[in-house]
C-alpha cells in the first residue's frame, strides 16, 4: 500500500525556519517525481517545489514566491523528500502537502502538516 506521511510544521516566528518531512511507504521515492504543495485558508492549493526523479539527475523546481527561501531535497536511504523553510514569512502560512508527482493530478497525496508563521 503507497502512503505518504508528512511531519515538520509548526508554528513558527516571521523569519524563522522549519523543515518538512515527506516519508513515503509501498514505494521508491527517488524512482518518482516528487512535489510539495500547499493551501492557505480561502486559497486554492499551489504548487511550491518539486524534486525530479534520478531519471531526471533530481532537478529541482521552485515556486517564485519560495525561491531562494526554500530548498527541497532527498534522502534516499530513508525514502524521504525534505522541504527546508528558512525565512518564513505570514504568507507561508498554510497546510503543506507532498505529492506522489509534481503536477495536481498526483495519484498519491499525505494527510498534510499546518504551518502557521506568526509573532
Amino acid at each position: 500500500q503507497v502512503q505518504l506521511v508528512e511531519s515538520g510544521g509548526g508554528l513558527v516566528q516571521p523569519g524563522g525556519s522549519l523543515r518538512l518531512s515527506c516519508t513515503a511507504s509501498g514505494f521508491t521515492m527517488d524512482d518518482n517525481d516528487i512535489g510539495w504543495f500547499r493551501q492557505a485558508p480561502g486559497k486554492e492549493r499551489e504548487a511550491v517545489s518539486c524534486i525530479g526523479s534520478r531519471m531526471r539527475d533530481g532537478l529541482t523546481l521552485y515556486a517564485g514566491s519560495v525561491k531562494g527561501r526554500f530548498t527541497i531535497s532527498r534522502d534516499n536511504a530513508k525514502n524521504t523528500v525534505y522541504l527546508q523553510m528558512n525565512s518564513l514569512k505570514p504568507e507561508d502560512t498554510a497546510v503543506y502537502y507532498c505529492a506522489s508527482d509534481c503536477s495536481d493530478y498526483a495519484s498519491q497525496w499525505g494527510q498534510g502538516t499546518q504551518v502557521t508563521v506568526s509573532s
